[in-house]
């Protein structure tokens, strides 16, 4: 019997998601398409209560799509699925393109159909559009709703003011918003901003007052910082790393947990985080990851975890500005 875990609305719809958003992209497995490890941890996760998985068109080349499809044949009603679209052509992924209409509804309807959905309920631009003006393009994502391809769209790795251009653009014509966003986000932070700053501090003085001030859902990837933070990973002795993975061990242990669990629930704890998008591999770390989603963390220690984050950010800005 399937488990069950607490849900949330995601932002302002009525998408209602678990703190864990599995993810499928799969980056350790050569091929998690035929790969029946990667089916056996998405069928996992449905058994345990996960309800929100997220792909792809580019992920595997639409393989990671077409996994996902295949474990949610029989996959309880109230599963959310989120798919984003690359702004580029998946016949030839080397040559970025604008997000036409064609291009949408062509790959869009690729997507469904590897999917095996006939309506995709969270449907994410993966990268911007820097050529194409904010109205066109919500109009366009409002053409795919009112299609009913579609239930809510937003965006993935886009800076605030396109954003805030998208919430304008779209509320000056009356058309649906991005309803949330995808990003980087993680105690770690490793990152870094094309003008040296830590991205996940950016994030938090940038990005998030405009996730919390128009009520979007956030989804937030990478908490073991792309395996900087994982557990078996062994940092150069005496580096601004060693010492974040020391104090993030520090308050584990006074929570009698370990590493991962801290660093899922510290983007837990952040204002306007609505869920962690994990990129388990395994069945035992799915788990993992669940219960940091639950860990409380006290007001002491979350400011022990502060201290360190900002002292590892203030580290790597020193060293990109060496």
């Amino acid at each position: 019997m399937a488990g069950e875990l607490p849900k949330i609305a995601f932002g302002s719809t009525d998408l209602q998601v678990t703190r864990l958003c599995q993810g499928t992209a799969f980056r350790t497995l050569e091929r998690a398409e035929t790969d029946t490890r990667a089916e056996a941890v998405l069928r996992h996760c449905l058994d345990v209560g996960v309800r929100f998985f997220d792909s792809a068109n580019l992920y595997g080349s639409g393989g990671s799509e077409r996994l996902l499809g295949k474990a949610l044949i029989d996959a309880p009603d109230d599963v959310v699925v989120c798919t984003k679209i690359s702004p580029r052509d998946e016949d030839a992924p080397e040559e970025v393109i604008p997000f036409t209409d064609e291009l949408l509804r062509r790959h869009l309807d690729r997507s469904r159909q590897r999917l095996q959905r006939d309506v995709i309920d969270l449907y994410l631009l993966h990268q911007p559009d820097r050529t194409t003006p904010a109205d066109a393009l919500c109009a366009r994502m409002h053409g795919l709703v009112e299609a009913g391809l579609i239930r809510y769209w937003g965006v993935s790795n886009h800076e605030p003011q396109m954003v805030e251009a998208l919430l304008a653009a779209a509320r000056e014509a009356g058309t649906s918003a991005p309803a949330g966003v995808e990003d980087y986000f993680t105690i770690g932070g490793g990152a870094l901003t094309d003008d040296g700053q830590s991205r996940t501090r950016w994030y938090h003085r940038q990005m998030l007052p405009l996730v919390n001030r128009e009520k979007l859902g956030l989804l937030a990837f990478s908490p073991m910082d792309r395996g900087d933070l994982a557990p078996q990973r062994t940092p150069d002795s005496g580096s601004p790393l060693e010492r974040l993975c020391t104090d993030i061990d520090d308050v584990a242990a006074e929570l009698g947990v370990g590493r991962a669990e801290v660093c899922v629930a510290w983007m837990v704890h952040q204002k306007g985080v609505t869920c962690v998008l994990g990129g388990a591999e395994s069945p035992s770390h799915v788990d993992v990851m669940i219960a940091g989603t639950t860990l409380e963390i006290p007001s002491d220690l979350l400011a022990k975890l502060l201290e360190a984050r900002d002292r590892y950010a203030d580290a790597l800005e020193a060293g990109s500005s060496e």
